[in-house]
C-alpha cells in the first residue's frame, strides 16, 4: 500500500482548521450503594442432579460390562453386540438409581437448611466527571508537529 500526494496517512492530522482535540477515553466514575431492609433467607446445600445422573449411568455401564464378561458369549452374536444390548438396560437402570439418590440427598439437605438474615445491596455506577464539552468555535486549533515521511528503504534481495 503506497501513499500518494492526495492520500493522508492515518497518523497525520488533516486540515489544521478541522483538528479536534481528542476526548479522554474514560471518565472518573463513582459507585453509589443502596441498602435495603434485612430479610430472612434460607440457605441449603442442594445436590447437583446432572452429576448424580452421569455417575449412575457410568456405574450402570461398568456393571453391565462386568455382568456380560462373567457369562459365556454366544459366538453367533459376539461380545460387543451383547454388551451394547444389555447396556441399554444397565445405563438406564444406573441413571434411575442416580436420580433416586439425588432425590434422597435433596430431601436431606432440605431438612438441614438454615435461615439467616441478609441485607441486599444495589450498586449503581455514576459518572463523577461530566463528559468534556467540545472546544468553542472561536478557539484556535492545535496543530501537531508532523515529521517528514521517512524515505522508503529498498527491498531486501
Amino acid at each position: 500500500m503506497s501513499n500518494t500526494d492526495d492520500q493522508q496517512r492515518d497518523d497525520q492530522p488533516g486540515d489544521p482548521e478541522q483538528y479536534v482535540e481528542p476526548q479522554p477515553r474514560y471518565t472518573r466514575r463513582e459507585v453509589e450503594l443502596q441498602e435495603f431492609a434485612p430479610s430472612e433467607v434460607r440457605i441449603r446445600r442442594a445436590p447437583k442432579l446432572p452429576v448424580f445422573l452421569i455417575t449412575g449411568g457410568g456405574l450402570g455401564a461398568i456393571l453391565t460390562f462386568i455382568a456380560t464378561a462373567i457369562y459365556p458369549v454366544d459366538p453367533q452374536v459376539g461380545f460387543g453386540a451383547l454388551f451394547g444390548y444389555f447396556s441399554l438396560y444397565g445405563v438406564t437402570g444406573g441413571v434411575v438409581v442416580g436420580a433416586i439418590a439425588a432425590f434422597i440427598f435433596d430431601r436431606r439437605a432440605d431438612r438441614q437448611a438454615t435461615t439467616v438474615s441478609a441485607v441486599r445491596e444495589s450498586a449503581e455506577i455514576v459518572d463523577a466527571d461530566p463528559a468534556p464539552s467540545p472546544p468553542a468555535p472561536d478557539a484556535a486549533p492545535i496543530a501537531a508537529d508532523v515529521d517528514e515521511e521517512p524515505e522508503a528503504t529498498p527491498p531486501r534481495t
